[in-house]
């Protein structure tokens, strides 16, 4: 309904399936194939809450009021509410209900405990919704919103790199930096 959401949705997934195919190829980490290909499947679902989201704050041009933003940061709970609401009804699979709706809860949480909806920090802060958190920002930066032009992927690095260990859980970064090249040419192609 915002003109923005279905394309970001549409881009953070590819994102993530990036960081994705970076993280698979390291064999230390004790993730199964299982959870790669669930979270690649759960990432449309990251912003669900936003249909819950009044137009008038939803589709608002401008820089939100704090009660406006207020209202906007409510769909991280709101999207886990619905995902669990639907997905418990018709998806057979416990795991995947259950990292879809932590990617729709958890998504802006930050690494020192200072994001949303719940204050986690580190660890407590699913996997899932961290290396989420990283594909939605890097699609915020480098992507034109009604409220502000595109960063360059340059400085969208820079800014994610400088923020590991601050909003991103750092154990990403390495596989951030792995994929870099490959996040440009995906959206130059899709810019085009």
């Amino acid at each position: 309904r915002d003109g923005n959401t279905g394309g970001h949705i549409k881009r953070t997934s590819q994102v993530v399936k990036i960081l994705v195919d970076e993280m698979r190829k390291d064999k230390e980490l004790e993730l199964s194939d299982e959870f790669y290909n669930a979270l690649v499947s759960a990432a449309p679902m990251h912003d669900l809450g936003k249909i819950a989201i009044d137009d008038h704050i939803l589709c608002k041009p401008g820089k939100f009021t704090d009660e406006e933003l207020s209202i906007m940061r409510t769909h991280a709970e709101k999207g886990a509410d619905i995902v669990e609401n639907l997905l418990s009804k018709m998806e057979e699979d416990p795991f995947f209900v259950k990292l879809s709706k932590n990617v729709a809860n958890y998504h802006h949480e930050w690494w020192n405990g200072k994001g949303y909806p719940c204050g986690l920090s580190g660890e407590n802060i699913p996997i899932e919704a961290r290396i989420m958190a990283v594909a939605d920002v890097y699609d915020a930066l480098v992507s034109r919103r009604c409220y502000k032009d595109r960063f360059s992927f340059a400085d969208a690095y820079g800014i994610i790199e400088s923020s590991m260990g601050i909003q991103f859980d750092p154990s990403l970064k390495k596989y951030f930096e792995a994929c870099n090249e490959r996040l440009k040419e995906y959206y130059l192609a899709v810019s085009h």
